[in-house]
């Protein structure tokens, strides 16, 4: 079972709501890649609204039971998954380890934080998706751990294909609690965006190289 629909819009109204997700289509961002993007997420923001910190966790762990079973663990992914992760661990009374964005350069030198000893399988959880290569390189680490990893789940994704492609290759299934689709049309219900506010951040979404380049080249 994945989530259900008005559960999507319900956590999309939340990230707009705290400006974890802000939209900004006529001053955009600059991300750290230095492309021209309409959105910014910082998912982090959820940690500091209990209400909302107290949903997404509790429909993470249902998500979780019934897309993939009860695994043995949870793993979080740095850094954005920690803090996610390690609650939803504790709501589901499991195991929790860590995943760094690469090896520590010093001590053990590990890149996956935590007694793995007490873990066979784990469910990884996730801030957000974007191009899917952080995600993925810390699938990578917990399996090169004998780790199996049982799926992903991650709070939004903006849904580039990419990304689904690069998931399906490393035969990591994943959920997510909300999407971009979704996000737009709660963005427009609920009067963030107007209508053709709205063309300009699916015009993104369809090609957010081709948008970048041509504001940049404006």
């Amino acid at each position: 079972m994945t989530i259900a629909s008005e559960q999507r819009r319900k956590v999309a109204e939340f990230l707009l709501r705290i400006k974890a997700i802000q939209l900004r289509p006529a001053d955009p961002f600059t991300w750290a890649s230095g492309r021209f993007s309409p959105i910014y997420c910082d998912n982090r923001k959820i940690l500091s609204h209990p209400s909302v910190r107290t949903f997404v966790r509790q429909l993470s762990c249902e998500l979780i039971e019934n897309r993939f079973g009860k695994p043995d663990g949870i793993a979080g992914v740095a850094t954005g998954g920690i803090a996610l992760g390690a609650l939803v661990a504790q709501e589901m009374g499991l195991p929790f380890c860590y995943v760094r964005s690469s090896a520590k350069a010093h001590g053990t030198g590990q890149q996956v934080e935590g007694d793995l000893e007490t873990m066979r399988n784990v469910v990884v959880i996730e801030d957000l998706i974007s191009t899917g290569k952080s995600s993925l390189n810390a699938v990578d680490a917990l399996r090169a751990a004998d780790l199996d990893v049982k799926g992903l789940v991650a709070i939004f994704s903006y849904g580039f294909s990419d990304s689904v492609d690069r998931f399906a290759e490393a035969k990591c299934p994943f959920e997510v609690l909300t999407d971009y689709p979704t996000m737009l049309e709660q963005a427009q219900a609920e009067g963030y965006i107007t209508e053709d506010q709205s063309g300009l951040l699916e015009a993104w979404s369809s090609d957010p190289v081709a948008w970048s380049e041509e504001r940049q080249n404006a």
